[in-house]
């Protein structure tokens, strides 16, 4: 039995394991049943931080590694002398020895076309067969696809695996970002999600120095072991996934609330009648019940009709959020990161000054690792929204600086070096801002009845511009297309600076809200008043101080309240 007092400081009592529709309800002296309202009373205890939430989201986020790895390890394939004569038939002694515009293209694109379906159907099967189980399938799914790209000898079959594996990846990168926001406490929600980000970079980086390692090899290892290697990494996620729970918020969405509980209670370390459980359930489930009855779902036409619902002006309908993630998304890969980490190889082939291209590419790739964890810090101290407006500023910057000095002399070597040091520069501002933040703000935006389907359309959106800058990029600055070569950087630059004015006027801040209050604070403001918005329960938060009796021993500090 939980005691707590009531808006009239009388004493009432709350049963735990209460069913839905007496969860949040507290019978008062007259017998009269109360409802608590999640704007003014549920989540009064923020949830202690506990090793087992770090560890379960901790590991989850290990998908990061091969969804980084996956992205990272075709650019140096693509420059490898082996695979270049394998693929296309050429010798090296052969002019024009490399891949043609259109093999990159196919190649490095046909992934993130995978990835774009797999991301969508992971919303169906998020909500069907659970996340974590999701995770696990489209693990398989990934496997199955490395096998026939480590097969493969020819670009029809490479493509083919890949096309395969980037179901997998669409599945793995759209579910982990949903079960993390899911599992995680409001106060490190950020710094969690933002561990994903920086697995995915510790991926790229392992991708380069494979690369590196297998470069001079004359035989097809050159290109087999790098790509054989990504299926490490999606076993060891599978394995994990398997000893790890599922996430309470899709136990309550599916009515099983004692299941719910238990896995609150496992996550917390707290009994599964204590206070911080209880009121953390008595919340998801209060949520759930306001916004199922808000979006009636009885299809499944309608399930993914629902997330287009409600007027666009409306801060908080579901077409807004939508669109808000799925934009933010788009936003993220018109940055120009992976124009680096695709083609970054190549590029630097091309500029005809560097010696050994895989080295810089490595020096990039170790740069986006060791500029992640500051995300760790400021997304939770600054917040997303500051972070992602700060962030715009410094890549707009450096990568005009980029383009001006390759347009104006870039075939000095010491031109060029100073390129390559802004090009560092802007993957510092990208990956301590624009990399995390958006997974994290996806992750947070969307109400529990569309939340898989929410995340789902928001990540098929950023592997569809994916695949577009793959399939254009190397038209763009191929030789024997476009040749753009450093003046590319004009585009990533403008395009970067809409990022600029979308994150000022559109990205809402989020930081230090569940995602229940979430929902309430984009209906009350909007991008500029975000910020402020504050829990109703904290305007008055002396009129519901708890009361530390019930049968556990749990005391209850006052910066807690």
């Amino acid at each position: 039995m939980i005691n707590l007092l009531n808006k009239n400081k009388e004493t009432v009592s709350a049963t735990p394991n209460q069913d839905i529709s007496s969860t949040n309800s507290f019978q008062n002296n007259s017998s009269s049943v109360e409802k608590l309202s999640t704007n003014e009373f549920i989540e009064r205890i923020d949830a202690p931080l506990t090793w087992k939430t770090w560890v379960i989201c901790g590991f989850a986020s290990f998908g990061g590694i091969f969804f980084g790895y996956d992205s990272g390890y075709i650019s140096g394939v693509m420059g490898m002398s082996f695979f270049i004569e394998t693929f296309t038939g050429k010798s090296p002694t052969d002019p024009g020895f490399a891949l043609e515009s259109w093999q990159k293209s196919l190649i490095t694109s046909i992934l993130s076309a995978g990835t774009f379906f797999g991301a969508l159907i992971s919303g169906d099967f998020a909500d069907f067969f659970g996340r974590r189980l999701t995770i696990i399938i489209s693990s398989i799914v990934f496997i199955v696809g490395v096998v026939l790209q480590v097969a493969s000898s020819s670009v029809a079959l490479l493509t083919v695996g890949r096309v395969i594996a980037g179901f997998g990846v669409g599945g793995v990168s759209s579910t982990i970002i949903l079960y993390m926001s899911e599992i995680a406490p409001k106060k490190v929600r950020g710094t969690i999600v933002a561990g994903y980000q920086f697995c995915v970079t510790l991926g790229l980086l392992l991708a380069s120095c494979v690369d590196y390692g297998t470069k001079n090899r004359n035989d097809s290892g050159s290109y087999r072991i790098p790509i054989a290697l990504q299926m490490l990494w999606a076993i060891i996620l599978m394995i994990g996934l398997f000893l790890l729970p599922e996430t309470p918020r899709f136990f309550v969405r599916k009515g099983k609330i004692d299941e719910a509980a238990k896995v609150l209670a496992t996550l917390r370390q707290q009994p599964v009648d204590s206070t911080y459980v209880q009121e953390e359930l008595a919340e998801i489930i209060e949520n759930n019940e306001r916004e199922s009855a808000l979006i009636p779902t009885q299809s499944y036409f309608q399930s993914w009709t629902s997330c287009f619902t409600g007027s666009l002006r409306d801060q908080s309908s579901n077409l807004r959020r939508t669109i808000l993630g799925t934009s933010l998304q788009m936003m993220q890969q018109w940055t120009g990161i992976n124009f680096i980490f695709y083609f970054g190889t190549t590029f630097f082939q091309e500029l005809g000054t560097i010696n050994n291209e895989f080295l810089i590419s490595i020096i990039t790739t170790l740069v986006n690792v060791c500029s992640t964890p500051l995300s760790f810090y400021t997304v939770e101290k600054m917040g997303r929204r500051v972070l992602l407006i700060y962030g715009a500023v410094g890549m707009v910057v450096c990568e005009f600086i980029v383009a001006i000095a390759g347009t104006v002399d870039g075939q000095n070597q010491n031109t060029v070096k100073a390129m390559i040091s802004f090009i560092c520069i802007y993957i510092f501002f990208f990956a301590s801002t624009w990399g995390p933040g958006a997974w994290i703000v996806i992750g947070e935006i969307f109400p529990l009845p569309i939340r898989s389907r929410g995340v789902a359309l928001s990540t098929a959106s950023n592997w569809l511009w994916n695949c577009i800058i793959a399939v254009i990029t190397p038209y763009m600055v191929g030789e024997d297309k476009g040749n753009l070569g450093a003046k590319v950087f004009f585009i990533w630059g403008s395009l970067c600076g809409c990022c600029l004015v979308y994150a000022i006027f559109l990205v809402p801040e989020t930081k230090g809200l569940t995602l229940e209050e979430i929902d309430i604070m984009l209906a009350e403001t909007n991008a500029f008043t975000s910020s402020k918005w504050k829990p109703h329960y904290l305007n008055n938060v002396d009129e519901f101080k708890p009361v530390a009796e019930h049968q556990e021993d749990i005391s209850v500090n006052e910066e807690q309240v």
